[in-house]
């Protein structure tokens, strides 16, 4: 029997415990090889490594996947272990079939979808006989194609690329991690993996082509980049809408009618499950339930279901008009929050009766929300993306854990049977939308402490506050999305009550419902509590001991620097020492170090970084920092320090997040805390180049990144604070009052006239576009009015000139008026809106501002969870996620200033009014000067 090593499974691989099928066949397939290969079996995270002991593997080359399917994976792996076992190469596979069904999920990315086993050849020749052998071996089993390689053949389930064999990753200017490959001549370069076949142009392909040219054997889909082609003999693409794992969504023209349709595509052996249904199900579904309803004009018409290449498309009607989802913003943007209702209350009844008509019909829809209904431009509304729904009389297919979050009814996400009832919870959640500009998606609790009906009403109490909603529309949301199906309001009752709001009773208008009261201190009490929440889920999921990332890590966003303040430690290690200073949790201190230890060790281990406030190393030891003078602990002072003296003064990037700007605020942090005079210096020099890099154009000054710098901002003008003038100006101003320089504070208010005069004014609100001839964005701290409100008021303060408080006054308004939106977060959320609110009350003395913020974080606690002891939110993905970016650091930093009126973290200003902070920063530069 060969002599088989395993380094972490003792026992066997199957010893990992839970779902063992796949790591059994492992098991068996080693017992059984033939030979003397000694090979090492490790776990980690949701692959098994299977490595042979004593063979070298190649830093990058051709690389093999093999897909699968949840329903073949067994038998996949079974058969290709007879091959690989006796090859002799390292490989890896997904150790479990949930694995594998994450991996062929209908959202999965594209660039990594499918990739059940991965084969690392020790050379060409290895690669391309081990490529016959497993295609031969695999021959006639189900998996999906994969969209970053090659097929081996037509129909294999083999594939290839040119890729890294080891985690080679690099940290781009960016702040993310790139895996690379070295060039012939030894240059790094990104591997991409990406949704299409992109060898490096050197790489010369060693495998046979073994391809058929058919329509569509690329795999990237009808227009991707194309001209106008033919799909189906009949239907001319024009355009993709959208490309996902399941397949794209193309508008295209019927050229037999002339008439505009839209193709839905469905690929194989995606979104599969264990009995062997894919996509293409799903899609066939829909095809048979818009044929039920078609005489019903309830949904499009369906025109015709074809296959071509092996991807099933279905044609159907092109229906004109928006989301209901975009309807609602674009009706708040427009009509503005409260004269909004009347319209809102009309396509809530529109809605509602389209429902009556659908049940009535026979039809369960399952998926209803706001982005699988279409308004026409007469207001009518359409049901679109049926591939949930059950038709009329067809047979019950049992339980289906699918849905939207936020809108799908609880029972019917735990699996429940199609029921009418979970339509009507749907509803009212889309009701809930349409009404208050965003979706009531509440995290599970863990115990189910609170009933959704109580979680229901103190949202909607927070979400339409100052909103005078009609009296019998609370019942109505309360009623429809009830705990229990059979309580639920039926759609008749629903129907009457939005008719009684609309004044349709007797032509007398509805009275308002009054305000909820709350007992004095109730907001400032769950806020405290909020804050202890947070900061237990905080310790709770802090892991010293991970090589990887502190905190968990979402990959929505791709792999950030696990050091970062955006997405990575220093901002929740920020948060934390905030808290520390203000509550003295006596849990905080062990900690604040663990966390400050582990982000300096990785500092100090030769990856190479950007120097950045919020994606670099200058938020990192700025964060260090704070932890170290608040535990009076001087090898952290002196370690962070330490990194601190390696930032540049400046770098090609000029903007406050990646650039020039941040790196000086950190500099101005750094010496009114430790009153360095080298830390001056540094901000002098960072301001100064800013000063010489100015542009003007058309009368207007602007900064940029360099065109040929390697980064997503290269190139791009913005107005906004973390990556445009804004934020330049608000460093300028910062560093002209530490300095005394009115070169900078003049230059700064050139900077600030003009954002006056690119705003757009609508009654008392200013907005912002992202940059020049850009519409209006969200009033968010990134790009629109609560970060360039936030420079003006401070541009003002400086000033003394009433010009720029008026504008950050209607910067304020824009916010107030915007708080119907839905995110949470300091990046683009409700955090860091209510943070500028607080700026707004700090520096102009108004107390209403400060009022406002209040409001903000009663919205923001209607969004909470309770998790055990601990407090958790949903960042704007509905993930839980620790981020200070969207995540809950953020959170827990707004919080914290509006309970105790602190200085805004990572700031470099002390505000005239702030608890705390004026005076040690005073006497901080004094001392450096």
């Amino acid at each position: 029997m060969a002599d088989f090593h395993f380094s972490v499974f003792s026992g066997g691989a199957g010893a990992a415990g839970g779902d063992t099928r796949l790591l059994d066949a492992l098991d068996r397939a080693t017992a059984a090889a033939p030979g003397g290969a000694r090979w090492r079996v490790r776990r980690a995270a949701m692959w098994c490594h299977v490595v042979p002991a004593d063979v070298e593997c190649p830093a990058q080359g051709w690389k093999l996947h093999v897909s699968a399917t949840p329903a073949s994976a067994p038998e996949v792996l079974s058969r290709s272990l007879a091959v690989l076992l006796a090859g002799g190469s390292a490989f890896k596979f997904a150790a479990t079939l949930d694995h594998v069904a994450a991996l062929t999920a209908r959202n999965a990315s594209r660039g990594h979808s499918g990739k059940f086993i991965t084969v690392y050849p020790a050379s060409d020749d290895e690669a391309v006989r081990l490529a016959r052998e497993l295609h031969e071996a695999t021959a006639g089993l189900p998996g999906p194609r994969i969209l970053s390689d090659r097929p081996y053949a037509p129909d294999s389930l083999v594939h290839y690329r040119y890729g890294a064999f080891v985690e080679e990753r690099r940290i781009t200017n960016d702040g993310f991690y790139a895996w690379m490959i070295l060039d012939p001549d030894g240059n790094p370069v990104e591997d991409q993996r990406v949704g299409r076949y992109t060898p490096p142009p050197w790489a010369v392909c060693p495998f046979p082509d073994n391809r058929a040219d058919a329509p569509g054997s690329t795999g990237n889909g009808p227009g991707d980049k194309r001209n106008e082609i033919l799909i189906g003999t009949r239907f001319a693409v024009r355009e993709a809408i959208r490309h996902t794992n399941k397949g794209g969504v193309y508008r295209a023209l019927d050229t037999e009618t002339g008439e505009p349709v839209v193709l839905k595509e469905a690929r194989p052996h995606v979104a599969a499950d264990e009995d062997g249904k894919d996509a293409r199900d799903r899609l066939r579904a829909e095809a048979l339930v818009l044929e039920a309803v078609a005489p019903l004009r309830l949904a499009p018409r369906p025109v015709r279901l074809f296959t071509q290449s092996g991807h099933l498309f279905l044609a159907q009607e092109m229906v004109p008009g928006t989301t209901l989802g975009q309807w609602t913003a674009d009706l708040i943007g427009e009509r503005g929050w409260g004269p909004h209702l009347a319209p809102a209350l009309e396509a809530a009844a529109r809605l509602t009766e389209l429902m009556i008509r659908a049940h009535g019909a026979g039809l369960i829809v399952r998926d209803l929300n706001p982005n699988n209904v279409m308004v026409r431009p007469d207001g009518a509304p359409v049901l679109i993306d049926l591939e949930l729904a059950v038709p009329p009389g067809a047979p019950d297919e049992g339980p289906l854990r699918a849905g939207t979050p936020g809108y799908a009814a609880p029972e019917q996400m735990d699996g429940a049977a199609p029921d009418p009832a979970a339509d009507r919870f749907a509803l009212g959640a889309t009701l809930c939308h349409v009404l208050t500009g965003g979706p009531p998606y509440f995290l599970e609790e863990r115990p189910a402490a609170r009933s959704v009906t109580e979680r229901l009403a103190e949202w909607l109490a927070a979400r339409t506050q100052g909103l005078e909603l009609p009296a019998p529309v609370p019942p109505l949301l309360l009623g429809l999305m009830a705990d229990e199906p059979g309580h639920r309001w039926g759609l008749e009752q629903a129907r009457d009550a939005l008719a009684a709001a609309a004044g349709g009773t007797g032509g007398r208008p509805a009275v308002p419902a009054p305000a909820p009261r709350l007992r004095p201190g109730w907001l400032r009490e769950q806020s405290g509590q909020a804050v202890s929440g947070i900061t237990d889920h905080l310790l709770a999921t802090m892991d010293a001991g991970s090589t990887d990332t502190l905190w968990p890590a979402s990959c929505v966003h791709g792999a950030p620097d696990p050091c970062s303040l955006q997405h990575g430690a220093a901002g929740p290690l920020g948060a934390l020492v905030r808290c520390f200073d203000l509550t003295g949790d006596r849990r905080l201190p062990d900690a604040i170090a663990r966390a400050a230890g582990w982000i300096l060790t990785r500092l100090d281990d030769g990856t190479a970084r950007p120097a950045g406030l919020y994606f670099g190393t200058a938020g990192a030891a700025w964060a260090v920092l704070d932890a170290g003078l608040a535990l009076e602990d001087d090898a952290l002072v002196d370690g962070a320090l330490a990194v601190a003296d390696r930032l540049p003064a400046s770098v090609d990037a000029p903007d406050v997040t990646h650039g020039t700007s941040g790196i000086g605020l950190a500099a101005l942090h750094l010496w009114a805390r430790t009153g360095h005079a080298r830390y001056a210096e540094r901000a002098v020099a960072a301001a100064d180049a800013l000063a010489a890099a100015v542009e003007e154009r058309s009368g207007r000054l602007s900064w940029s990144t360099p065109a040929q710098y390697d980064s997503k901002l290269a190139g791009r003008r913005y107005y906004g604070f973390a990556h445009g003038i804004a934020g330049v100006g608000y460093f300028l101003t910062a560093c002209a009052r530490a300095t005394g320089r009115d070169d900078l504070l003049a230059l700064a208010a050139a900077v600030g006239q003009n954002l006056l005069d690119e705003a757009t004014v609508s009654g008392r609100a200013a907005m912002w576009g992202a940059g020049p001839g850009d519409a209006p964005t969200a009033p968010y701290w990134c790009h629109g009015a609560a970060g360039i409100g936030g420079f003006l008021v401070r541009l003002g303060d400086a000033t003394g000139e009433e010009r720029f408080v008026q504008g950050a006054e209607r910067a304020a308004r824009a916010v107030l008026e915007h708080r119907w939106r839905a995110p949470l977060g300091q990046c683009h959320g409700l955090a860091g809106n209510g943070d500028f609110l607080l700026d707004m009350a700090a520096f102009t003395g108004d107390a209403a501002h400060r009022h406002d913020a209040w409001r903000l974080v009663r919205i923001v606690l209607a969004n909470r969870a309770r998790r055990g002891g601990a407090a958790v939110f949903p960042d704007e993905f509905g993930q839980v996620s620790v981020n200070w970016g969207d995540g809950m650091s953020g959170i827990l930093g707004f919080l914290l200033r509006a309970l105790h009126g602190t200085p805004r973290l990572w700031t470099a200003d002390v505000p005239a009014g702030l608890a705390g902070g004026a005076a040690a920063a005073g006497a901080g530069v004094e001392h450096a000067s």
